[in-house]
């Protein structure tokens, strides 16, 4: 405790150095941010201290824009004006080119997906923010209830859900006579008790309301 009450200021000052570097590691971009933002504040405290006025312009401004960039996220990630749902065939190139770039990353998750959609019996999304792809949901009918073959969100969005606006803020199973979805058993990490699904043994159910 006495080394610590000596140095504590070389601590922050390498704490922050180090949190600063492991924060550009980062592939989640709101992990990042955080991070970012955790650093700068620590830095800006270091430089103040040390009375190093330029570097804490610097950790100011660096800290200003991560605290806008967490803003903008967080007030987005619901927001069915940035990620928008688009169906595509079973056998699209654009999918099968998004699926066999994650496939390791896939498999993580969702062991069981074999990485091909039937072109008969399945249902393909592709979840966008703009022109980047961040999710990828396939389904497959049966009857009017849709089996989760696939739910997946890319690294840097994994932060969040957005799958969400297949399942709760679009239309899109609805218009193709779905009214029951229901989640592969083996899926890692499933987050679907914070959308209203209700487990049901080792998978997750939602009743969709009509239009």
């Amino acid at each position: 405790m006495d080394l610590l009450a000596e140095h504590w200021l070389d601590v922050l000052g390498w704490g922050g150095s180090a949190l600063l570097v492991f924060s550009l590691m980062q592939q989640r971009v709101l992990r990042f941010r955080v991070l970012n933002l955790a650093a700068g504040l620590a830095l800006l405290l270091f430089n103040a201290l040390i009375e190093v006025w330029p570097m804490v312009g610097l950790n100011a401004v660096t800290s200003a824009i991560n605290v806008w960039f967490l803003l903008k996220l967080v007030g987005q990630r619901h927001d069915d004006h940035v990620f928008e749902v688009l169906e595509v065939g079973a056998d699209d190139v654009y999918l099968h080119h998004v699926l066999r770039t994650h496939r390791a990353d896939i498999a993580r998750f969702q062991p069981d997906f074999d990485g091909r959609p039937d072109p008969v019996d399945d249902h393909a999304f592709l979840v966008q923010r703009g022109d980047e792809t961040v999710g990828v949901v396939v389904v497959r009918r049966d009857g009017d209830v849709a089996h989760v073959r696939l739910d997946y969100v890319t690294p840097r969005f994994r932060d969040f859900t957005p799958g969400e606006f297949v399942w709760r803020r679009s239309d899109a199973l609805r218009e193709l006579g779905f009214i029951r979805v229901v989640t592969a058993p083996r899926m890692v990490g499933a987050y679907y008790d914070h959308l209203g699904f209700r487990r049901d043994g080792e998978a997750y159910v939602l009743d969709l309301a009509p239009s």
